[in-house]
């Protein structure tokens, strides 16, 4: 039918050289294309499926278009490519806006029903041609410009929309997440180690006739620590919620878990590349999103499922809240200093905390303080480069916590009192009748 855009489906699409020969293609045509710029289109169609001509001609026009002359050498290139595309008589007037504002804005030209040319052969006419009016109102831009994302890092993750979210992920993938590392008990070969490895040593020395010529050396491996985050998806952090998420989603190989009510771990969840996907499979995963909040419990959880057993031994805990506690304070201060005793850093982000006025008064917030390595505000996403920095091992102290004083017990040394017990490491104390030598009257 004439006037009607069909859609197209992708089908073993070859991206590098499909991308380099479009390139070239415009190159012989009088536009500036870079070997950089067709790498950039390559990256766009991983991003945004060519599903029909109209998406394939604005991803394409975004990323190789700068300036208004270039708008006619590239239709012409378009139409003789893949047999249609846009003429210049049929684009709307507003074409001499930039590409930026074209990408996402106007509606693109009509295409015949037939395609030829070199690109021909990885296209294929789909049969459903509806509905694609409403796929590209959702369509997601290709390329940021260096306003949009300057934009962006410094907005609230409280004040983005969906379609700034999804954006944000781009920007979230380009983060490096470092570990500190540590020295493991096992060893490991190399040239300058510490120690002697009389065993290769030995067998190195056969072949000398005894005489070991040459000392072969061992050093302790060193490896990074394993990071692990426990995300606050109550109804007091739903606004940060989605965007901590897409954070932990593009922290690859850290433990995930989420928690209001009770506690989920959700890092097979978050496994996939799709941010959309991901963020569906944690909030089918958690059944208690935008619910209240309990940290102390979830803590609780933690510390005895995973924590106990290895899971947060040596590692560096993320903790993402805003601090306020339903539940009783002093439970979420017995099982920060359980935490504390396994983990080799705390480092708490509080999303509040770029507050001028901030202070740490929530009950939660303020029983976890003295427990934390680190306090930081991670509010929006060059925020997060401070959370960054504080797994690493940097940042600031968290600051000092000015607490009402409490009533005096009525012992304030610590001489022993009669049918008292020691605290054991885990937390639990001995069983019933079972109190420390000594300690009796």
């Amino acid at each position: 039918m004439p006037g009607a855009d069909f859609h197209l489906e992708t089908i073993e699409l070859d991206l590098p050289p499909f991308a380099g020969a479009l390139g070239d293609r415009l190159r012989l045509a009088g536009l500036p294309v870079s070997a950089d710029v067709s790498a950039r289109f390559a990256a766009a169609l991983t991003l945004v499926r060519p599903v029909s001509r109209r998406r394939l001609y604005w991803t394409a026009r975004a990323v190789f278009v700068s300036d208004r002359a270039h708008v006619k050498p590239f239709d012409a290139v378009f139409r003789e490519v893949f047999g249609g595309g846009a003429a210049p008589g049929e684009v709307s007037p507003d074409v001499a806006q930039t590409s930026e504002q074209t990408a996402t804005g106007f509606d693109a030209p009509s295409a015949p029903a037939s395609a030829s040319g070199p690109a021909t052969p990885s296209l294929a006419a789909a049969d459903d041609p509806g509905q694609h009016d409403d796929e590209e109102a959702h369509e997601l831009p290709v390329a940021l410009g260096p306003s949009q994302e300057e934009v962006l890092r410094e907005k609230r993750f409280d004040a983005l929309s969906p379609r700034e979210l999804a954006q944000l992920y781009e920007l979230m993938s380009r983060m490096q997440v470092a570990a500190p590392l540590r020295r493991t008990r096992r060893a490991e070969r190399h040239r300058h180690g510490e120690r002697i490895d009389l065993r290769r040593t030995l067998r190195g020395a056969l072949r000398t006739g005894g005489d070991p010529a040459r000392l072969r050396r061992r050093r302790r491996r060193v490896v990074p620590r394993r990071i692990v985050m426990l995300c606050d998806i109550s109804g007091s952090m739903e606004p940060y919620a989605r965007a901590y998420l897409q954070f932990l989603t593009c922290a690859r190989g850290a433990e995930a878990f989420v928690f209001a009510t009770r506690l989920t771990r959700v890092t097979r969840a978050l496994g996939t590349r799709n941010p959309e996907r991901a963020m569906q499979n944690a909030a089918s995963a958690a059944p208690d999103w935008s619910s209240g909040t309990r940290i102390g419990d979830a803590l609780k959880a933690f510390n005895d499922r995973h924590g106990r057993r290895g899971l947060a031994r040596g590692a560096v805990i993320v903790i993402l809240s805003d601090g306020w506690e339903r539940g009783d304070p002093a439970v979420v201060a017995r099982e920060m200093e359980r935490l504390r005793r396994l983990a080799h850093r705390i480092v708490w982000v509080n999303p509040r905390a770029a507050a001028s006025d901030f202070a740490p008064r929530a009950g939660g917030m303020a029983a976890a303080l003295p427990y934390c390595d680190a306090l930081v505000s991670g509010h929006n996403l060059a925020a997060l480069a401070e959370v960054i920095k504080a797994i690493g091992g940097g940042g600031e102290a968290p600051p000092a916590v000015t607490l009402e004083p409490e009533e005096e017990e009525p012992w304030a040394s610590a001489s022993p009192v009669a049918g008292s017990s020691v605290a054991m490491p885990s937390g639990y104390g001995p069983k019933r009748g079972h109190t420390t030598p000594g300690w009796e009257s």
